[in-house]
């Protein structure tokens, strides 16, 4: 591995875990902690401080990155993070748009805003196309990455039925806001997001298949094999 392998990816992936981090504890400095950490949005940017911190010790010693799993999923998670602002939450054509709230965001919110829903999504878009080695990805992730939307889901529909009626920001999102739309709209909203996850989770896997290697991509995690590595019907 050459020097540049390990620098590149080190300082870049550390830069992403640093907008990560900066984003989570701005929003925290100006509003409710508890209310703050309700947000997928921070549990996501949480995810990819984590883990690209993790990644870029890696490759500054020279290891091999993290299990492609995790760093897959974070992916796809910080992905639709940024999809979902950006389409759905702040697009004026969607019926879930917040766009008039976010258009008084000003200062270190208005920074903090753009870090979290723009640069990380980003950040991690280009160093999976640019600084990780490819065909590490299984179609089985698609469905295991499941568990992380439906875990925030669920604690949000509870934390939900917890609060008071008229609390602010009781549901974190329009589109699982039960008291406005009823469970039976909010599970077929679920289930469309759940879809959405899924569908982009195999497009992740597609492309991973197809990319090229990187050439400042470093060391892949190692896979334990019983069989050879040819891709077959039991990969």
């Amino acid at each position: 591995m050459t020097t540049a392998q390990r620098v590149v990816p080190a300082a870049f992936r550390t830069l992403i875990c640093a907008a990560a981090v900066t984003g989570v504890v701005i929003e925290c400095a100006y509003g409710s902690v508890p209310v703050v950490l309700s947000f997928f949005t921070i549990w996501t940017n949480i995810a990819v401080a984590v883990v690209f911190g993790l990644s870029a010790v890696r490759a500054w010693r020279g290891r091999p990155d993290v299990a492609p799993l995790h760093r897959g999923g974070v992916l796809l998670f910080i992905l639709v993070t940024g999809l979902v602002f950006h389409l759905v939450l702040a697009n004026p054509a969607s019926p879930f748009n917040t766009a008039e709230d976010l258009d008084k965001l000003t200062g270190a919110k208005a920074a903090a805003n753009q870090l979290l829903h723009t640069v990380t999504p980003v950040g991690a878009a280009l160093d999976f196309l640019l600084l990780t080695a490819p065909r590490t990805l299984r179609p089985r992730y698609a469905l295991q990455w499941l568990a992380f939307p439906l875990a925030y889901v669920t604690f949000a529909l509870v934390r939900g039925a917890l609060l008071a009626p008229g609390t602010k920001t009781r549901y974190t999102y329009p589109f699982i806001d039960v008291a406005q739309y009823g469970y039976g709209r909010v599970a077929l909203n679920s289930f469309v997001l759940g879809i959405l996850f899924y569908a982009l989770g195999l497009a992740l896997v597609a492309v991973d298949r197809r990319r090229p290697v990187p050439p400042l991509a470093g060391r892949a995690p190692r896979e334990n094999r019983i069989s050879s590595p040819a891709e077959g019907p039991l990969k």
